[in-house]
């Protein structure tokens, strides 16, 4: 088993700030009134590429470097590399406790643990009656960031995705930092087919790599196929928000998909300032993950 790469803490620090400023420029892109009274900015701030580049300097940098760099064959090479799952075992809860050494110590403001985060989550859904394994899939969605821990850079951990291996649609954030991307010199691969075929599903189709998909392969297998298609498109967003992309799905995507438009708001607009109890809500989740897992898995 791989051991943990020894990740010092202001790389850590860099990697929870980039997290978080990109969790929050989702929340302002998709619903700006949510972060009305945080953000005191027009509806439509957020959707405007030059103010954004002046204003939140770090999501821009970050997309910029990541649209570079998630090429067909990096993400072909992430998949090997990680689709044995012979990195790490250990248990759910254990990679919970894990993610909370993500804290970006220059933001004092920024008081929630990870733990809290996915618990306000999960707990959001559990009110609403979800199913358990919504439930369930809504603590869990997060924890492929333990790729930070593995030494993946932040721009193959987080960020929105996306299908590579054909044209880039023109509602992906900042689609303009495309232009430097190798994949943008094979003609081929610049068509809005590329390599795959008309509805040839997007089990078929890779997505850039991430904490989605390396997740998704860590979980197959142990949750029913609705929380494993949550968890591995929940970043889709020029997808399950904008509508692109339908001509690389099939029957079984268009019925899925709708699982996870359900999932999203649990993800975007369940964060408050209001930390759960991690104690008195241990017990409650310990059991439901054993419901679905065993002690420890292999990452």
């Amino acid at each position: 088993m791989t051991k943990l790469a020894a990740v010092s803490t202001e790389n850590l620090a860099a990697a929870a700030k980039t997290s978080e400023e990109w969790d929050s420029f989702l929340r302002q892109k998709y619903d700006p009134a949510s972060v009305a009274e945080e953000v005191p900015k027009p509806k439509d701030a957020f959707r405007d590429y030059e103010s954004a580049l002046t204003e939140q300097p770090k999501v821009s940098q970050f997309y910029a470097e990541n649209h570079e760099k998630q090429t067909l064959s990096f993400v072909l090479s992430q998949k090997a590399k990680y689709a044995s799952l012979d990195k790490l075992t250990m248990g759910i809860w254990e990679a919970m406790e894990k993610l909370n050494a993500l804290v970006d110590d220059s933001d004092p403001d920024t008081s929630l643990t990870q733990i809290e985060h996915c618990l306000q989550a999960a707990e959001a859904a559990r009110r609403d009656g979800q199913p358990r394994w919504m439930v369930l899939t809504c603590l869990i969605h997060d924890l492929g960031k333990v790729l930070f821990f593995l030494g993946e850079p932040q721009w193959a951990v987080v960020g929105d995705t996306f299908p590579v291996g054909c044209r880039w649609s023109d509602k992906i954030v900042y689609p303009d930092f495309f232009a430097r991307n190798l994949d943008r010199e094979k003609e081929r691969l610049q068509t809005p087919l590329g390599i795959y075929e008309e509805h040839c599903g997007l089990d078929r189709v890779h997505m850039s790599y991430g904490h989605d998909e390396y997740l998704a392969t860590v979980v197959k297998g142990y949750l029913p196929e609705e929380a494993v298609y949550i968890i591995r498109y929940h970043s889709f967003y020029s997808a399950h928000r904008e509508g692109e992309y339908r001509h690389l799905m099939d029957e079984r995507d268009e019925r899925l998909m709708e699982w996870v438009r359900k999932f999203n708001p649990y993800d975007l607009y369940s964060k408050s300032d209001d930390a759960p109890k991690i104690e008195d809500l241990k017990p409650y989740y310990q059991e439901l993950i054993a419901e679905y897992f065993p002690e420890k898995i292999k990452w």
